[in-house]
């Protein structure tokens, strides 16, 4: 496992609307971009950074929503895409279709920064911060486009949050920082959850897998509870397994690989001939939305990139864990 990012800064840009952006994050999963969407966008703009001349280096990146709307139309329990018509073809036929979902979003994006000249004051933070939000305007996140968010232009200024002293001191500059980011959700990773599950499921059936634990904590089950000498007539005779998990939900966090990395331009018709290719598929684990006052430092909020070539595994890690002091319990 990688060792966690170093950084000395968060770059917080608040309050970003994006439209249109993919809301199919892996072959399985819908309704939020994957968070390798957002590692994506923080790479690219570090690239734009440095050939400005720039001294910045992205290491992680946290995500907030504040509202979100997805393009579906619901009949019932059933939710379907809004998709486009495509132009008809030369002999008027219909034109296939390739199934797109798209969401609205209202987010803000939180960087773990390192800077020198940050640290020694030797860059202008202001024109910095500036600069950094015009090339993020002109990118596109998760594949939709950025336009003018409907809040005062003071709540939508980027802002650096620098992160000096000792431990303590970090935390208690975050504490105050958190609450500028209200009200929304940040995305946390929950593996812990997903082996509990697993252990569980694999105390009644020892065949059980990880996929049937996925599963199971991506839905509602709902169980008839039987009588006993405690409680011969229980309350209410029909329960399920989510109280007490919180906002949960099934996730992509990365790839895993199929077969050997191939040299450059080896594959054909590969994006690009001079960068290896490999081909992947979805690793999956399970989230867990949270408000980000629950948060005690930035690092249980970042995700960064952990590539283990050898047993190839290349997905996100977040450090999230559940605080001593909260409870997640819900009525």
């Amino acid at each position: 496992m990688a060792e966690p990012p170093k950084y000395d800064h968060l770059l917080v840009m608040p309050r970003l609307r994006v439209q249109n952006a993919n809301a199919i994050s892996s072959p399985l999963t819908h309704g939020f971009p994957s968070i390798t969407a957002f590692l994506g966008l923080m790479w690219a703009l570090e690239r734009k950074t440095r050939a400005a001349g720039m001294d910045l280096s992205f290491n992680a990146v946290g995500v907030v929503c504040h509202s979100h709307q997805e393009q579906v139309t619901q009949s019932g329990f059933v939710k379907a895409f809004r998709l486009t018509r495509n132009p008809v073809g030369r002999d008027g036929s219909t034109s296939a279709i390739v199934e797109e979902g798209r969401i609205h979003l209202d987010i803000s994006l939180v960087f773990a920064v390192q800077s020198k000249g940050w640290t020694t004051q030797a860059a202008d933070i202001n024109e910095d911060c500036a600069r950094v939000a015009a090339m993020l305007a002109s990118m596109r996140i998760a594949g939709g486009s950025v336009i003018p968010a409907s809040v005062p232009e003071r709540r939508r200024t980027p802002y650096v949050i620098p992160l000096k002293g000792n431990e303590s001191d970090q935390e208690e500059t975050f504490r105050r920082a958190k609450v500028r980011l209200l009200p929304g959700f940040t995305l946390v990773s929950r593996d812990d959850l997903l082996e509990k599950r697993h252990a569980e499921r694999q105390a009644d059936d020892a065949l059980t897998t990880r996929l049937d634990a996925w599963l199971s904590l991506a839905r509602i089950n709902w169980r008839f509870k039987a009588s006993s000498e405690e409680q011969p007539e229980p309350a209410e005779k029909w329960g399920h397994d989510r109280q007490g998990l919180g906002w949960v939900v099934p996730i992509p966090v990365g790839y895993g690989a199929l077969g050997p990395v191939h040299p450059p331009g080896v594959v054909v018709k590969a994006r690009d001939a001079r960068t290896p290719f490999c081909f992947v598929e979805s690793l999956y684990s399970v989230g867990q939305w949270i408000s980000p006052h629950r948060l005690q430092t930035p690092r249980q909020m970042l995700w960064y990139a952990d590539s283990e070539p050898d047993q190839g595994l290349y997905r996100c890690r977040n450090d999230f864990q559940v605080p001593t002091r909260f409870s997640f319990e819900f009525d």
